[in-house]
């Protein structure tokens, strides 16, 4: 028995699919494709699935990822992609099925973009500069056990950059997403709302790459 890993994006609505929700659609899909995936054994079988730094609600990300189990292996893999593909709905794209490579612990931090319409390109321009000018940017997050607790966004985002588009601007994020610590990219908008002025607005945020502590790309 093989531990094989499903590559998919979630993005539009889709992203306001919770991961509760996700784990259904994922269930019955998988069911319907008619894919050699193992079931647990007991009273209430059911497909075992592992998703890897499951993302926060309404945000999109390209580099999903969910770990089963398949016995026998998909002959055509590709076949196996578009199988999968036809049972899922709409926002949620099955991009590459494959035999799991690296444990999803492995995770340390994920990448984003947050991306704002050109016509804010000032206002974030402005709060960048802002952003790069102070010494600390405290925020409070919430621990594990519900408290409270400031931290320093600066530990983790010593300066931030705008990149410009024809169509967006947008900022550059890498932020812990670790089973030890992972740092919502909504604790920067915010401070970037209260701390430097900028207009509050719910730009489009993007997971883009997960990466290990060594800095290589998730795989």
């Amino acid at each position: 028995m093989t531990t094989v890993r499903v590559w998919f994006t979630k993005t539009g609505e889709a992203s306001y699919i919770s991961l509760l929700d996700l784990q259904r659609v994922m269930q019955r899909a998988l069911k319907r494709s008619g894919l050699p995936v193992w079931y647990t054994q007991g009273f209430n079988p059911h497909i075992y699935m592992t998703f890897a730094a499951p993302l926060a609600l309404g945000q999109e990300s390209l580099v999903e990822s969910l770990d089963c189990k398949m016995e026998p292996l998909p002959s055509d893999w590709e076949q196996a992609r578009a199988a999968l593909q036809a049972c899922l709905p709409e926002g949620v794209r099955a991009v590459k099925l494959e035999p799991a490579g690296m444990a999803p612990t492995k995770i340390a931090s994920a990448v984003y973009e947050i991306q704002y319409p050109a016509q804010m390109r000032q206002d974030v321009r402005h709060a960048v500069q802002a952003y790069n000018a102070l010494s600390q940017a405290l925020v409070e997050k919430k621990g594990k056990k519900g408290k409270m607790k400031q931290m320093d966004l600066k530990q983790y985002l010593p300066a931030l950059e705008l990149v410009e588009t024809g169509e967006t601007v947008s900022v550059p994020a890498e932020l812990p997403a670790g089973n030890t610590l992972t740092v919502n990219p909504a604790l920067l908008l915010d401070f970037l709302e209260k701390g430097t002025g900028l207009p509050p607005e719910a730009p489009r945020i993007l997971r883009v790459a997960l990466k290990t502590q060594e800095g290589e790309i998730f795989c």
